[in-house]
C-alpha cells in the first residue's frame, strides 16, 4: 500500500451575463437546445434569490441607466480571474447609473468533484453566500441553478459571456468581457466599449465576439458516478514514518480521525469531496483511523458509505500513543488532526480539531502549480488565504 501511495501519488440599460461550468474551452459552440439570444432581443424577465436573502427582479432595476446582469459561478477558474474585473465594472459605472448583478446558473447536483479541481466551493446558494462574503463582492449575486430559466432564455455558452442591453432593454452586444483571462494581457475591452458607447448615445461598434472559458452545463445532463474501490489497510510505524516525510512527489493531506469522534464523522464527507476535487492535480490524501483493530469492519463500512477512495489506514494496535509517536512525537493524540505537506515534506497547514474546510482548500489551491490552461490560479488563491 505504501508503494501504491508513493506511485499514484438617456436611460441606458446594460446586462452583463457570465456563465460557468467545468473545464476550459476556447470559442465555445452554441447549444441547439438553448440558442444564444440575437442582437436586438429584449432582456428577459427574472425573479431570483440572492446571497443577501432578497429576491431580485428585472423591474427592480428599471430606474438604472445601466443594468449589468452577470451570470457567474463559484468553481470556474476563468470566473476567478475575471472576478476583480466584474467588481471594477460595478464600482466604475455605478455612479453613472449602471447597476451590476451576478447570476449563478448551476445546480450543485450537476457539478461533480472533478469539476471543482480549481475551486474551494460548490454552487449552492450557501456556497455563493460564503464566496460573496469572503471575496467581499459588492454587487448582488443571484441563484438560477434550480430552474436555469434566465440562463436558457439568453442561451449563454460559457463563463465569462456578456450580454449588453440598451435603455429599451434590447440586446446590443454579446460576447466576452475582454480578450485575455490574464488582465495585464488584455488588449481589447469589448464590454466596456459597448457600455461606453451606449452611455454616450452611440451605436455599439462590435456587437458580437467569441467566448472562451467554462462551457455551461445543463441540469438535464447526469454526471458519472465514482466507481473506484474503497480499501482499508492496517498501518505500521514504518508507514507512518514515510507519511511524515511525504515522498509522494505531490501535495499530501493526512487526516487522523475515528468513528467515535463526532467532529471527525461530521467533517469526513467533505474531506473526501476535497480529495476527489484535487486528486487529478498532483494531490494525495491519506486517512488514518484511530479506532481499535477489532473495529476494522465498522471502519470499512463507514468508509464505503462515504465513498472514501483515498488511501485509508487503521491503527494496527490498541497502543494509540505509541503509534502516533512514529508519525510525530509532539502529536497530542486528540482527533481530528489534519496536516498538509508539500512534496518535500514541509508542513503547509495543520489544524487540531474540526477543519475550516474552505480555508484548507485555499491552502491546497495556493500550493498546486498552475497548468497551461489555467495560469494565474496559484496567485489568485494565495490572496484568498485567511490567517
Amino acid at each position: 500500500m505504501v508503494g501504491d501511495l508513493l506511485q499514484r501519488s438617456s436611460v441606458v440599460c446594460v446586462a452583463v451575463v457570465l456563465f460557468c461550468a467545468c473545464g476550459r474551452n476556447s470559442n465555445v459552440k452554441a447549444n441547439p437546445a438553448h440558442p444564444v439570444a440575437e442582437i436586438g432581443s429584449p432582456a428577459p424577465d427574472f425573479s431570483l434569490e440572492g446571497t443577501d436573502g432578497r429576491r431580485h427582479t428585472l423591474a427592480e432595476f428599471a430606474g438604472s441607466k445601466v443594468l449589468a446582469i452577470v451570470f457567474d459561478c463559484n468553481h470556474c477558474p476563468e470566473s476567478h480571474l475575471y472576478e476583480s474585473r466584474i467588481q471594477k465594472l460595478y464600482t466604475d459605472y455605478r455612479e453613472k447609473g449602471v447597476a451590476v448583478i451576478a447570476v449563478n446558473p448551476f445546480s450543485p447536483e450537476r457539478v461533480n468533484e472533478a469539476d471543482l479541481m480549481f475551486s474551494d466551493l460548490n454552487e449552492s446558494l450557501l456556497d455563493m453566500q460564503t464566496r460573496a462574503g469572503d471575496r467581499r463582492l459588492q454587487y448582488p449575486y443571484l441563484y438560477d441553478g434550480a430552474s436555469q430559466s434566465l440562463t436558457a432564455k439568453l442561451g449563454a455558452l460559457a463563463t465569462p459571456q456578456v450580454f449588453v442591453f440598451d435603455h429599451s432593454r434590447r440586446l446590443c452586444y454579446e460576447g466576452r468581457i475582454d480578450d485575455s483571462a490574464i488582465a495585464a494581457r488584455a488588449k481589447t475591452h469589448e464590454t466596456r466599449d459597448a457600455i461606453d458607447a451606449l452611455l454616450a448615445g452611440r451605436n455599439v461598434a462590435v456587437t458580437t465576439t467569441p467566448v472562451s472559458g467554462c462551457a455551461v452545463r445543463w441540469n438535464k445532463v447526469s454526471q458519472p458516478e465514482d466507481k473506484r474501490d474503497v480499501t482499508l489497510e492496517m498501518t505500521t510505524p514504518e508507514i507512518l514514518k514515510k507519511l511524515r516525510g511525504n515522498g509522494t512527489g505531490k501535495l499530501l493531506l493526512v487526516n487522523f480521525w475515528a468513528t467515535w469522534c463526532g467532529p471527525c464523522v461530521a467533517e469526513f464527507p467533505e474531506l473526501e469531496n476535497t480529495y476527489r476535487m484535487y486528486r487529478d492535480r498532483g494531490f494525495e490524501m491519506v486517512t488514518v483511523s484511530e479506532d481499535v483493530p477489532g473495529a476494522k469492519n465498522d471502519v470499512l463500512s463507514f468508509l464505503k458509505r462515504n465513498r472514501a477512495t483515498s488511501v485509508n489506514y487503521l491503527f494496527d494496535t490498541d497502543d494509540t500513543a505509541a503509534v502516533q509517536d512514529q508519525f510525530d512525537p509532539q502529536m497530542s493524540g486528540a482527533v481530528p488532526y489534519t496536516l498538509l505537506f508539500s512534496p518535500a515534506g514541509e508542513v503547509l497547514y495543520q489544524e487540531q480539531g474540526e477543519i475550516t474546510m474552505p480555508n484548507l482548500r485555499r491552502h491546497i489551491l495556493a500550493n498546486l502549480p498552475d497548468d497551461q490552461d489555467h495560469k494565474g490560479q496559484q496567485t489568485y488563491w494565495a490572496q484568498t488565504i485567511r490567517p
